[in-house]
């Protein structure tokens, strides 16, 4: 045995006070690599979602220069004709059209045409389910190509599209960057390309043809249309005089 004495609490007291201050003074410890990491994750999508803002406020406005596609069909072709021309420069059939061929309801959505959406996941598929608000959005600010990234980014963006900019707005952007054949680019663009005329000239068979190949401006040719083409082009022809009738115009139609 120890023939130490016990300390008393009054010895003990000043040891206590000296072990705290050298934890006092004692470097604090370092962050854990996960909370730098999401730290840093954090600010970059900060920054990103506050370039996207600023992005969509100018776009409103403003119009979007050459998208990310446009470029790589610029690099593939050698070059692309692109013309961007004002709302007042188009035919309202062609905007009629547009909405009658890819986006029937685009008056009443906020972006997503659920209706749509719930019969392609029935159908299994996703063809006809992607609005004109989905479409822009792709076109100005995304890439093309199937992946969840986009689509996940698509989906945050398109309801901040639809907030800040008009229906009408979204329709002109759409109808200048939409492609109508193989680096042709724009209703105004595709007008000359196919009918020699500008797209304020345009009847309402041009504008039903030009909206007849927007799926698929590769596969479908406006000026020598194949028999599904044609009939394409009669049911926009349609749908075109009937959103028109019933008022499912007037969120672009002042």
């Amino acid at each position: 045995m120890s023939d130490k004495p016990a300390q008393t609490p009054a010895e003990k007291a000043p040891a206590k006070r000296k072990r705290a201050a050298k934890a006092e003074d004692a470097p604090a410890p370092k962050p854990r690599l996960w909370r730098l990491v999401a730290k840093w994750v954090g600010r970059a999508l900060g920054a990103v979602a506050a370039v996207y803002a600023v992005l969509i406020l100018l776009f409103s406005f403003l119009p979007p220069p050459i998208n990310l596609y446009q470029l790589g069909e610029a690099w593939r072709l050698g070059g692309i004709e692109k013309d961007w021309v004002s709302w007042d420069e188009i035919a309202p059939v062609m905007g009629r059209s547009a909405v009658a061929a890819e986006d029937a309801n685009f008056c009443t959505h906020w972006g997503f045409d659920m209706a749509a959406i719930r019969q392609a996941i029935e159908e299994g598929s996703n063809r006809g389910a992607s609005t004109i608000s989905q479409q822009v959005v792709k076109n100005v600010f995304l890439w093309h190509g199937r992946s969840y990234a986009r689509k996940a980014m698509e989906a945050v963006l398109t309801p901040v599209v639809e907030l800040v900019w008009s229906k009408e707005r979204v329709l002109h952007v759409y109808l200048n960057v939409a492609e109508f054949d193989e680096g042709v680019f724009g209703v105004q663009a595709a007008a000359q390309h196919y009918f020699g005329v500008d797209a304020k000239d345009l009847s309402a068979l041009q504008a039903a043809r030009l909206a007849a190949v927007l799926p698929d401006p590769k596969g479908r040719d406006a000026a020598n249309p194949s028999s599904f083409v044609r009939s394409r082009t009669r049911s926009i022809i349609s749908g075109a005089e009937t959103i028109a009738a019933d008022g499912r115009s007037a969120c672009f139609e002042g």
